[in-house]
């Protein structure tokens, strides 16, 4: 058992750091820059005090990364709390201010008393890379979304009729926004110039898409005020909104190519419904090391498949989702079954025995969500690919 217990409260700029003995009594309070001699110097003092010790933060990654591998690296151990659970801990505390000094308290208080919290491990290069291209690749989809969402309310404000009937999903009606954005210029142009144009530029089945927007445009002959503004906003978000698509695409390569190099890669896309994206997804959040979690139903309840009970006086057997888990995982888990229902007959016949048994389609693709997580873990632990039957033996 350690000796102390040092706890950080994480910041951008500084950290602060408080360490308690077996008694809970301060020995140590500071306050330092997020800067390696700064962290180094604040290491050996705390070691200076007992090399026994645990180190505790609020914060697993971001502002919190040079700290975690200066302690990593020094082969310290190193735990985390969540911030969310050191907030409602510090309630229990004296005194009803919330202060950086407080709060690295409460952490270092909690990691002396709890013995269930995560150990942070330094993660191989693979999971470290997989996981920043990950991110990279939610922010620009995240964007994405912003700019067609914008792109929808722009368009709808001038000329509805052309923007319900575009896909905005695809190139094409991008690319046909770039060049003509009000029903009276499409008029203008007519239907052989307007196909002439899209198919120089390569678009896909140019009739349809011009049939139907200059149908759009017939059904408007009003122009409404600001439409000229508006228009030259709508170019401009359809090329952002392509822009996007070709980074997503870049970045989409660049994952597959990191995930196929990693020695589980095999092994995790051999499950049906898992492919290159949702296998780096896994990757990213789990580094493929199942130790980490200890068994497979603590894996399926961070990744929020698993019901968790809510039971008070004489209510019993009522389960819910968990309100806290990795959304990431979730989506890993939960996108994979839908995809395996529609391709995997095992999958499906799961998945319609549950429907069979009156749970409603999210229940039931939950359910083998769930089934899921048993199945992948099993096969990485035993590093053999999924197989759809079972091979036979002959007899002897």
């Amino acid at each position: 058992m350690a000796q102390i217990w040092a706890g950080t409260d994480i910041g951008k700029i500084h950290h602060h750091c408080v360490v308690l003995d077996a008694e809970g009594k301060r020995l140590l309070s500071r306050r330092v820059l997020n800067d390696e001699p700064e962290l180094l110097a604040l290491l050996a003092d705390v070691l200076a005090l007992d090399e026994d010790v645990v180190w505790a933060v609020d914060v697993a990654d971001g502002m919190a990364g040079l700290w975690i591998s200066v302690l990593l690296n020094h082969n310290q151990r190193l735990v985390y709390i969540p911030g969310l659970a050191v907030n409602r801990a510090s309630v229990g505390y004296r005194g009803m201010g919330k202060t950086d000094a407080k709060d690295a308290t409460v952490i270092a208080d909690q990691a002396r008393m709890r013995r269930d919290l995560t150990v942070l491990r330094p993660d191989d290069e693979h999971a470290i890379e997989l996981r920043v291209l990950t991110n990279r690749r939610t922010d620009l989809t995240a964007d994405r979304t912003r700019r067609i969402n914008r792109l929808r309310a722009q368009l709808t404000s001038i000329f509805p009729a052309l923007e319900r009937v575009l896909d905005l999903g695809n190139t094409g009606p991008l690319i046909m926004l770039t060049g003509y954005q009000t029903p009276a210029a499409l008029r203008r142009t007519g239907e052989r110039r307007l196909v002439t144009w899209l198919r120089n530029r390569k678009v896909r089945s140019p009739e349809s898409l011009a049939e139907a927007a200059l149908e759009a445009a017939e059904r408007q002959h009003t122009a409404v005020p600001g439409e000229k503004i508006t228009a030259q906003v709508i170019h401009t978000l359809a090329k952002e909104v392509m822009s996007l698509n070709e980074q997503i695409t870049e970045i989409d390569k660049l994952i597959a190519a990191r995930f196929r190099d990693h020695e589980l890669a095999e092994v995790i896309s051999s499950v049906p419904g898992i492919g290159p994206l949702l296998g780096a997804e896994f990757l990213a959040a789990t580094a493929g090391d199942m130790s980490r979690y200890g068994t497979a139903d603590r894996l399926a309840s961070l990744a929020g498949v698993a019901p968790v009970p809510r039971d008070s006086g004489n209510i019993s057997g009522n389960l819910h989702r968990p309100r806290r888990y990795h959304r990431g995982l979730q989506r890993v888990f939960y996108t994979s079954a839908l995809i395996s229902i529609r391709s995997c007959d095992q999958s499906r016949r799961f998945y319609e025995r549950k429907r069979a048994e009156g749970k409603r389609h999210t229940q039931a693709v939950l359910a083998l969500a769930r089934r899921r997580v048993n199945v992948l873990w099993a096969l990485i632990r035993d590093r053999k690919c999924y197989q759809s039957k079972l091979p036979v033996t002959a007899a002897v």
